[in-house]
C-alpha cells in the first residue's frame, strides 16, 4: 500500500470519474446479492403455492436484475477507460520528460531496456490495475461484508460455518504476497534486460554479422530467456497453489454448510426457500472470495511497478554541486552589484588578464576538478584544478593522450557533467547561474560519435537551435560539406533511419556538425569532429569552419595536426591538468609530449 499510495497524484486529477465508477461496480455487485432473496420469496411464495403468475413475475424481477447489473459494470469499464488512459500517458510523459532532465551519470548507469519495460510494460501494469484489479479489491470487499450480513440474517449456525475458512485464508494470503513480491520483482527486472539484449542485437546487427556471432548471441538469448522462462514458471506456481487453496477451502464450507442446511430443513427447523437462498448467496461470494488470488497477484505486480517507475522519479536531476553552489551565489551577487564577476585568482596559462566588468570574456575554466559519482573514493580526480582561460573570439584546440579527459572536460560546459569544484564561466557569467535552457542556446556541441534521430535529415540538423530558417539550414549543411542530402531521394526530408545508419559514418558526422553551426552559437564544443572524414573531404571542412570559428569562441578536441592548425592556441591536458598552452609551433618546440602526441612517436617523449 506505500508503494500504490504513491500513484494517488496522478489519480487525483479522474478521481470523481474513478469513485463514481467504483460506486458503480458496489452497485452492480451488491444487485447480485438480491437475486438469492428473490428466490428465496419465490420458494417459500409462489413455487410452494403453485401460483405461476408469482413464478413468471419472479423470473422477469431476476431477468431486470441480471440487465441492470451487466448495464452498471459496462457503465463502469466506460467511466474508466479514458481517464485511466489518460493517466498512463501522463506518466508515461513525466518519466519520459525526467529522463530528458536527468545527468549524463544517470545514463551511464542504467540500461536502455530498463527504462524501456518501466515505460511501457510497466506502466501498462499499472493503467490495468488502476482499471481492474483496485477497484475490485473494493468492490469484493463491500460484497463479502454485505454478503456475511444476509447469511448471518438468514441462518447465523451455517454463516460461522462459512466464516471458518477466514482465519487460514489470511495466513495464506500473508504469506503468498510476500514470496510473490519477489518473484514479481525478479520478473519485471529480468524482462528489462531481456529487453536491453533485444535492443542491442538489432543496434549491432552489422557486427554480429561482420564477426559471425549470431550463433553465440543466439545461445546467450536463449539462456537469458530461459531464466525468464524459469522465474514465470515460479511465479505461475504461486499463484496456482495460492487460487487452488483460495478455491477449495470456501468449497469445503459450502459443502458443510450444503449437508446442515439440508438437516435442518429435514428436522423442520429451516425452510428450502432460506436454504436456496442462503446457498445462493454463498455461491454468489464465490467470486469474490476465490479471485482474491490473482487480485493480490495484479497487485503485486503493480506495487512492484510502481517502486520500479518511481526508481527512477526519484533520482535527483542534475543540480550543481555545494561548491558551484556559492559560485552561482557569488554570480548572482555580482549581477545585483552591477558588475560581471572576476575569474578568480587562477592562472590563465598565459593569457592576458581579462578585466572582470568586460562583457567579452570568453569562455574560463577556473580550478576545475571533476571524479565521477560512482568512482572508488581513493581513485584519482579526472580532472584536477584545470585552469585554462579561452579568449572571446578565439579557436582553442584540446590535445592530449587517450583517457587523459578531454572529452569530459568539454562535457562540463554544457553541463552534461557537473564539474566537483571549481567554476566554468560564459563571458563573465558563472554557467551553474545561467539556466539550462539558456546555456545550451549559448553552446552547441558537436560529439565524436554523433548520434542521429529516426527523423528526416534536415529535422536532425535544426535540432541545433530553437529557430532556424531555411537559410540556416542551407548555410550550415554547406559548412560541414553535407551536400549529399540534396541528392538523397527526398533531399532534407529524406528520413535517415534509426541512429541515422541509412548514412556513412562521414555523413553521419557531417550532419552532427551542422547541428552544431546551424544557430551560429555563441561558444562552440567540437569533440574531435572530423575523425570520419577523408582527406579531401577534411580539408574542404576545415576551410568552410574557418568562417565559422572567425566569429565564435570554440574549444576544439584534435588528435591530429591538421585539426589543430584551425586554432589559435592549444593546450596540452595530461593527467587531469592543463600542462602547456601555447601556439601549435610553440608547443611542437617546447613540449616533448605535445611532439610525440603529433607524431604518433611514443619514444619522442623519452629523449
Amino acid at each position: 500500500m506505500r508503494s500504490l499510495s504513491r500513484l494517488w497524484p496522478y489519480l487525483r486529477p479522474v478521481r470523481a470519474r474513478f469513485f463514481t465508477a467504483a460506486g458503480v461496480a458496489v452497485v452492480a455487485s451488491c444487485l447480485g446479492l438480491v437475486i438469492p432473496l428473490v428466490l428465496k420469496w419465490m420458494v417459500d411464495g409462489p413455487v410452494a403455492d403453485r401460483d405461476p403468475g408469482g413464478v413468471w413475475l419472479g423470473g422477469a424481477l431476476l431477468l431486470v436484475l441480471g440487465i441492470a447489473e451487466a448495464g452498471l459494470f459496462g457503465l463502469r469499464r466506460w467511466l474508466v477507460g479514458r481517464p485511466l488512459a489518460a493517466v498512463e500517458a501522463s506518466m508515461r510523459t513525466d518519466l519520459y520528460r525526467h529522463l530528458q532532465r536527468l545527468p549524463v551519470s544517470f545514463h551511464d548507469r542504467w540500461s536502455s531496456g530498463q527504462l524501456l519495460s518501466r515505460a511501457t510494460t510497466d506502466l501498462m501494469l499499472l493503467r490495468m490495475f488502476l482499471a481492474f484489479p483496485l477497484t475490485f479489491l473494493v468492490v469484493n470487499g463491500v460484497t463479502v461484508l454485505a454478503g456475511f450480513a444476509i447469511l448471518f440474517a438468514q441462518q447465523w449456525t451455517l454463516g460461522l460455518v462459512l466464516l471458518l475458512p477466514a482465519v487460514p485464508l489470511v495466513v495464506l494470503c500473508s504469506v503468498f504476497e510476500t514470496r510473490y513480491a519477489v518473484v514479481a520483482r525478479a520478473v519485471q527486472d529480468q524482462t528489462g534486460d531481456l529487453t536491453t539484449v533485444v535492443e542491442e542485437g538489432v543496434l549491432g546487427v552489422r557486427i554480429v554479422k561482420g564477426f559471425g556471432r549470431h550463433r553465440s548471441q543466439a545461445r546467450a538469448f536463449r539462456a537469458l530467456t530461459e531464466r525468464v522462462r524459469s522465474t514465470e514458471l515460479r511465479k505461475a506456481g504461486l499463484l496456482a497453489t495460492i487460487w487452488a487453496l483460495i478455491m477449495t477451502l470456501p468449497e469445503l464450507a459450502i459443502g458443510t454448510a450444503l449437508v446442515l442446511g439440508t438437516v435442518q430443513v429435514a428436522d423442520g427447523e429451516l425452510s428450502a426457500g432460506t436454504l436456496v437462498a442462503f446457498l445462493s448467496t454463498a455461491l454468489t461470494l464465490r467470486w469474490p472470495v476465490e479471485s482474491l488470488g490473482f487480485l493480490l497477484a495484479m497487485s503485486q505486480d503493480a506495487a512492484t511497478a510502481t517502486d520500479r517507475f518511481f526508481e527512477v522519479m526519484d533520482e535527483p536531476t542534475a543540480e550543481p554541486q555545494p561548491a558551484t553552489q556559492e559560485a552561482a551565489a557569488q554570480q548572482a551577487s555580482a549581477t545585483r552589484n552591477g558588475s560581471a564577476p572576476s575569474s578568480g585568482s587562477a592562472p590563465s596559462n598565459g593569457s592576458a588578464p581579462s578585466n572582470g566588468s568586460a562583457p567579452r570574456d570568453g569562455l574560463r575554466f577556473a580550478g576545475v576538478e571533476f571524479r565521477y559519482a560512482d568512482a572508488p573514493p581513493d581513485a584519482p580526480p579526472v580532472l584536477a584544478g584545470v585552469d585554462l582561460h579561452i579568449r572571446s573570439g578565439e579557436t582553442m584546440a584540446l590535445v592530449g593522450a587517450t583517457g587523459s579527459g578531454k572529452t569530459t572536460l568539454t562535457a562540463l560546459v554544457p553541463r552534461l557533467h557537473e564539474l566537483t569544484h571549481g567554476r566554468i564561466t560564459l563571458d563573465g557569467r558563472d554557467i551553474t547561474a545561467l539556466p539550462r535552457d539558456e546555456l545550451r542556446e549559448l553552446v552547441a556541441v558537436a560529439f565524436e560519435e554523433p548520434t542521429l534521430f529516426s527523423a528526416t535529415a534536415g529535422e536532425n540538423v535544426m535540432m541545433g537551435a530553437a529557430e532556424v530558417t531555411e537559410a540556416d539550414l542551407l548555410r550550415a549543411l554547406d559548412v560541414a560539406q553535407a551536400d549529399f542530402v540534396h541528392a538523397l531521394p527526398k533531399g532534407t526530408d529524406t528520413q535517415v533511419g534509426e541512429q541515422g545508419l541509412s548514412l556513412s559514418g562521414g555523413q553521419r558526422q557531417r550532419l552532427a556538425l551542422a547541428r552544431a553551426v546551424v544557430g551560429q552559437p555563441r561558444f562552440l564544443i567540437l569533440d574531435d569532429p572530423l575523425s570520419a572524414l577523408d582527406v579531401h573531404t577534411e580539408a574542404l571542412v576545415e576551410a568552410a569552419l574557418r568562417q565559422v570559428l572567425a566569429t565564435t569562441t570554440a574549444l576544439v578536441v584534435a588528435h591530429r595536426p591538421s585539426t589543430v592548425l584551425l586554432a589559435d592556441r592549444v593546450a596540452l591536458l595530461s593527467e587531469g591538468r592543463i600542462t602547456a598552452v601555447g601556439t601549435h609551433h610553440q608547443l611542437l618546440c617546447d613540449s616533448a609530449e605535445y611532439r610525440s602526441l603529433m607524431s604518433g612517436d611514443e619514444r619522442e617523449e623519452a629523449r
